[in-house]
């Protein structure tokens, strides 16, 4: 082995062993299976530091199990990530052709995407390699390859017939810039200044005359959307405008009759309290619309400008024709900020502006296109979520699905109870085709291509029908990827073998848009052989978000993004900045960027390697929901991976074959052997106990401290005295263990830091044949209940405080190689029995001249240095002169300290300016601790000091 670790030698050499001896394929002649299925990473661009660190735990699961005994399957897939690659190969095409992409059609641009795609897989898999994740690469899948394509359109057939799915106009997120909807989970609400304007809506009477004098006065944050009310709205408990209900008032400008309605949701201290209602531009008035069965009247073309006409629906999404279609000629046509200004103009002229307040006001953007987005009327496919998220919610309740931590149970729950019907399709390119076509009457027919819809509804070849243009929203066909990714609806076992999936690993952002989503698909669409709903995994593990060293969200925008290669491999500063700045920043914060990057990175990135990184990822993953990054930590556990290093290098130059086959020194009798021993299964009880309940943290902390603390600060340190002075037997013996414990430690640590791991396993495994020339397939170890000898631990912890004690002698002697004696007051006969079996080691150890016991009736003399640990006093004799230096050294300090704070009470005294303005109370307090001090100070003086 090299002196030095240096990863960068190591990692890629292991992955390509493992890929070359296929190792991460299934095993089909073991009957316990264990399987966890990737949250498909987008094939936009590269992966970031929380998909780093979201696989890193999978992996460490999916390790773990296979050492275990289990037949793994950790199932890989990428996305099509719908919107975002639309926006992707859109720019690239426009950059590259000069031309709009549907100037160029369809096919060319699906035939771009895909060839980006391909491009971008090859990346992807890299990076997830360098990771060290052992994912079968045999079976990688893509949420639109032929078999999910396939797979997608079964079920939106079957959710058809079943009366699932439906079409219908709804108010929706409509992007501008698009031309889509969107899902809330792709908005960006923005905080910004606006104004709250109050209109004058006049009363009319029952014969249809205007009160000029009497009106409401009715607050908007947007009073283009007026041309949209169909209604004004007042809270019933509302004193002030509660008589009102039942009225008619006047829009102004276009002049519409509407009623004044009571709903409990208007917010009786906003505003006025008097609100309009728009229901074709507002989400929270398409809910009052639709429980006081107003009409629906849209005023806006898809591209954001005032419609020639209004466009008016009842609460079914059928056209109406309670009002008429009138729009003021002034206003077709103008985007919705130039109406805006038109009619405040207008309102202002004609004296109908009450008031207008300055307010902070929430804007929804698009948080891919930057667009604002408008709420908008348009046709679209409904899944009937009510309907599914009945038994979603029984499964979690029952605890059929367990969530870690627990406390995202209830926000699963609290968000399936309020859960809406689902706006599964969008208007793009890119994605899974809707299998829907319609005729010139608008009928609708769902089927799997259009020979067969013909076929089975008898429809002509003359007859035209058409395929529906749109897709479906790529959180559909995520949400059945637990059983798409294992093939269905194609028949082969593995859905058999590995469904319902072991545990889920997300993040707690898409809680409600993937893992509910995914519970309520699979428990439909997916039964078991008796016909009983399958659940799609068995547990949930929900990880933190990791943020920024200072706990902001890395992002581009904000040029704190780091990427795991560049922890693994390292980057100068250069560069780091180079690729900071470089993602269309705005110049007035790229001098930020590059002031925070060289102040946190003055001299770059060094490289870690992959298994500090993994171990900093697995140390982090508590159950708090931000997770501020830390390269400290890092530093830390690349220092852990050279001390796994060392301590391998220490182990086979010092032990050879013949040591570790010899069966004679097979049996642990000698006493710091039976120690390590049991730390070690003690620790493994923890180590297993964390894995269970999803407690990375812990275990890492669990790892670290009994290698570092315990196995190399103690025990090699023990073995290194042994060598050096011990019998042959004695030698053997410990090697023998050595090498045993060394083993088990790295199978325990081998699921968190595999390539290290592999490489001392694959060392050792030349020199003492071990049966495996992998670690991988290593029975993971098994905590042994019979191992409670606690005695032993007990004597060891008191030990570790004595030779502590020592240390700290030493450290006031100024010493550190002086030899001492010591003395034990009234030790019991267990401990006196090991100090005199191990006492060559322990005086070794100590640095100690000879160990004395001595009963309660010994007389302590006054020049030693002692301490009571645990139920024992222990003492060393201290030279006379030593003892009085130290005695001098106490007492000069002790004195030092006194004068300092006397001489600044008094300074605070003999202040005027004090003495004026403080209380009285303060003064005679300061008073008072002066004379205490004082006095301390003379009885000081007056007795003897002790150590």
């Amino acid at each position: 082995m090299e002196n030095q670790y240096n990863p960068k030698n190591i990692e890629e050499k292991i992955y390509k062993f493992w890929e070359q001896n296929k190792y991460f394929q299934i095993k089909k002649h073991i009957n316990n299976n264990f399987c966890i299925i990737m949250p498909p990473p987008n094939i936009t661009g590269n992966l970031h530091m929380g998909h780093a660190f979201q696989q890193t735990i999978m992996d460490i699961l999916i390790r773990y199990h296979r050492m275990k005994g289990f037949n793994t399957l950790w199932q890989m897939g990428v996305d099509h990530a719908g919107i975002a690659t639309q926006i992707l190969i859109s720019k690239k095409i426009e950059l590259q052709e000069k031309k709009d992409f549907r100037i160029l059609g369809k096919k060319f641009f699906i035939k771009k995407c895909l060839k980006w795609k391909k491009k971008n897989d090859n990346n992807i898999y890299y990076q997830i390699k360098r990771l060290g994740s052992s994912v079968n690469w045999s079976r990688t899948r893509f949420t639109l390859d032929d078999i999910s394509k396939k797979g997608v359109k079964k079920v939106f057939i079957d959710l058809y017939k079943q009366g699932l799915i439906y079409r219908k106009k709804k108010l929706c997120n409509w992007d501008k810039k698009l031309k889509t909807v969107i899902s809330d989970l792709e908005i960006e609400n923005r905080i910004t200044k606006g104004n709250m304007w109050n209109i004058k809506y006049f009363i009319v009477d029952k014969l249809g005359k205007i009160n000029k004098k009497q009106y409401l006065p009715i607050s908007t944050t947007r009073p283009e959307t007026l041309l949209g009310d169909t209604a004004v709205a007042v809270n019933p408990n509302d004193i002030r405008y509660n008589a009102f209900i039942g009225c008619i008032v006047l829009v102004p400008i276009i002049n519409r009759l509407v009623p004044v309605i009571g709903d409990n949701v208007v917010d009786i201290k906003k505003g006025t309290g008097c609100v309009k209602i728009t229901p074709a531009h507002d989400f929270n008035d398409y809910e009052i619309a639709v429980r006081n069965k107003l009409p629906m009247i849209n005023i806006f073309t898809m591209d954001g400008k005032i419609c020639n006409n209004c466009h008016i629906y009842d609460i079914h999404g059928n056209i109406s024709t309670i009002y008429d279609k009138y729009m003021p000629c002034y206003l077709k046509g103008l985007k919705l900020n130039q109406a805006r200004k038109k009619i405040i103009h207008i309102l202002n002229k004609k004296k109908i502006l009450h008031s207008v307040n300055k307010i902070d006001i929430f804007i929804p953007y698009g948080d891919r296109s930057g667009s604002k987005i408008e709420p908008l009327l348009t046709n679209q496919w409904y899944l009937c979520t009510k309907k599914l998220s009945n038994q979603a919610i029984q499964v979690v309740k029952k605890n059929k699905i367990i969530f870690f931590p627990k406390q995202y149970k209830n926000l699963y729950l609290s968000w399936m109870y309020n859960i809406q019907d689902w706006c599964i399709s969008r208007q793009l390119w890119w994605g899974h085709s809707i299998p829907a076509w319609y005729d010139k009457l608008g009928n609708v027919y769902v089927g799997n291509n259009e020979k067969e819809i013909r076929k089975k509804y008898k429809i002509s070849k003359t007859t035209e029908i058409i395929q529906d243009k749109d897709v479906l929203d790529t959180w559909f066909s995520s949400s059945l990827w637990s059983f798409l990714s294992l093939d269905w609806p194609k028949k082969n076992n593995l859905l058999k073998t590995f469904h319902p999936t072991n545990v889920l690993v997300s993040g707690f952002d898409i809680i409600f848009f993937w893992i509910a989503r995914m519970i309520m698909m699979t428990l439909h669409c997916i039964k078991d052989n008796f016909g009983n709903s399958q659940i799609p995994f068995k547990h949930v593990y929900i990880t933190g978000l990791i943020k920024d060293e200072i706990g902001q969200k890395m992002s581009k925008s904000k040029g704190n993004v780091l990427d795991p290669l560049d922890i693994i491999d390292g980057i100068n500063l250069i560069d780091l900045i180079k690729k900071r700045t470089n993602n269309n920043i705005k110049n007035n914060i790229i001098n930020e960027i590059n002031n925070n990057t060289k102040k946190i990175f003055p001299n770059g990135i060094k490289g870690f390697g992959a298994d500090a990184l993994r171990f900093t990822f697995s140390s982090l993953s508590s159950i708090t929901r931000n997770i501020n990054w830390d390269m400290n930590r890092l530093q830390g556990y690349k220092n852990f991976c050279n001390k796994i290093w060392n301590a391998s290098r220490f182990i086979l130059i010092n032990v050879k074959l013949e040591d570790y086959n010899n069966n004679l020194y097979k049996n642990n009798t000698l006493f710091f052997n039976i120690w390590i021993s049991l730390e070690l299964n003690n620790m493994l009880k923890l180590y297993k106990n964390a894995f269970k309940s999803y407690r990375f943290d812990i275990a890492s902390n669990i790892l670290y401290d009994f290698f570092w603390h315990k196995f190399c600060d103690w025990y090699l340190e023990i073995i290194k005295i042994v060598f050096k002075i011990g019998t042959l037997i004695e030698i053997k013996n410990y090697k023998f263990t050595l090498i045993y414990i060394f083993k088990k430690i790295l199978k325990i640590a081998h699921p968190i830091i595999p390539f290290i791991t592999e490489y001392i396993w694959k060392k050792m495994h030349n020199i003492f044949n071990f049966k495996s020339k992998t670690i991988m397939f290593q029975n993971f170890p098994k905590f042994n209940s019979n191992m409670n000898n606690q005695y032993v631990i007990k004597f060891m912890n008191w030990f570790q405080k004595i030779m502590l004690f020592l240390r700290k002698i030493r450290i006031i002697l100024k010493n550190k190689n002086i030899i001492l004696s010591l003395f034990i007051v009234n030790i019991n006969e267990k401990y006196k029995k090991i100090i005199l079996l191990n006492k060559n080691i322990i005086k070794k150890i100590g640095l100690l001249k000879n160990i004395n016991f001595v009963d309660l009736n010994y007389k302590i003399p006054k020049n030693s240095m002692m301490k009571i640990i645990d139920e024992n006093k222990i003492f060393v004799l201290i030279n006379v002169k030593c003892y009085n230096n130290i005695k001098l050294n106490n007492f000069n300090k002790e004195i030092k300290d006194l004068n300092k704070k006397i001489l600044s009470l008094k300074k605070i005294l003999l202040n005027k300016t004090f003495l004026e303005k403080a209380p009285k109370e303060i003064i005679y307090q300061k008073q008072k601790k002066l004379k205490k001090l004082i006095l301390n100070k003379k009885n000081y003086y007056n007795k003897d000091t002790i150590l």
